[in-house]
């Protein structure tokens, strides 16, 4: 596994937050190169990008961040706190202590929300971005898949357990998978507490604001998605997915002209991004983003 560093800042409201920083392995590569910056989905936390950031580490830096009341970033005190608009502030809250003026953006469901957010308020700090399997408007199914479980805490005595509740959940979206990759997914979905059990790695109020109806995004999304164009955008969207339709995705490349969209097949909500076709898409954007003129 790459190695990472830990950076830690503080939210304007005085949390403490998290991300992993990877070094590029080979720094004369990465000269000139904005940093990703991955940002994960609603439940998710960083551990989700890591073989994502051990292959890019190669050639660039990469931020993967923990969203407040995930991961080891702290928890809030007010849970309507935890709403895409404050998740953005935390992010440039980040960026501004780490000087960074134009990175790459990765973002996966809520992540990618919280991308487009980025651009309404900062476009130009942008240099290429790929939306994993969300866009400006939500399918009510998956929406509502979401709300069965969001919030709802679990606990288990072994890892084995984990992945199979993992699987029984999960089932529809990774019909491949076995008991190996349950397993793997459940090691980034939970950790282990003080009392030797297996609990889910967030802040069970992260559901209170997600179950107000029409708080999962943000105001007008696809007025955030305009601000995207001009910008290398990628989609990727799993074949089987009940957040992002496909017209919907269809839509997203009109309207921003030369965006590119990769479907996964045999993949829902959402594609985990070392699949193939999305390797090889993302690959795509990012030669794009490294032939650009650094600004003087």
């Amino acid at each position: 596994m790459a190695a990472y560093e830990n950076r830690y800042w503080w939210s304007n409201d005085g949390i403490r937050l998290h991300a992993r920083d990877y070094p590029a392995r080979d720094a004369q590569a990465a000269a000139g190169r904005p940093p990703i910056l991955c940002l994960p989905g609603l439940t998710r936390n960083a551990r989700d990008f890591d073989v994502l950031a051990e292959r890019l580490s190669a050639e660039w830096r990469v931020l993967v961040v923990n969203l407040r009341g995930r991961g080891d970033s702290g928890y809030a005190k007010d849970p309507m706190s935890y709403a895409p608009l404050v998740y953005v502030q935390d992010v440039e809250k980040l960026l501004g202590e780490l000087g960074c003026d134009r990175y790459v953006a990765i973002g996966t469901s809520l992540g990618g929300i919280v991308t487009m957010l980025l651009a309404g308020a900062a476009r130009e700090t942008l240099a290429g971005v790929v939306l994993n399997d969300v866009g400006p408007e939500i399918d009510p199914v998956g929406l509502s898949r979401i709300r069965t479980y969001v919030g709802k805490s679990s606990s288990w005595p072994t890892w084995m357990h984990a992945a199979r509740a993992v699987a029984d959940s999960n089932a529809d979206s990774y019909p491949h998978y076995d008991i190996g990759d349950w397993l793997v997914m459940a090691k980034r979905l939970y950790r282990l507490n003080a009392s030797g059990r297996i609990v889910l790695d967030y802040d069970m109020k992260i559901a209170e604001p997600f179950r107000v109806p029409g708080n999962e995004a943000g105001p007008d999304m696809w007025r955030a998605l305009d601000r995207l164009a001009g910008v290398p955008v990628l989609i990727v969207r799993g074949a089987m997915s009940d957040i992002l339709p496909a017209a919907v995705a269809d839509r997203m490349v009109e309207t921003l002209g030369d965006a590119s969209l990769v479907t996964i097949p045999n993949v829902g909500h959402a594609p985990t991004m070392d699949e193939p076709e999305a390797v090889a898409a993302i690959d795509r954007l990012l030669a794009g983003v490294s032939r650009e003129p650094v600004a003087a």
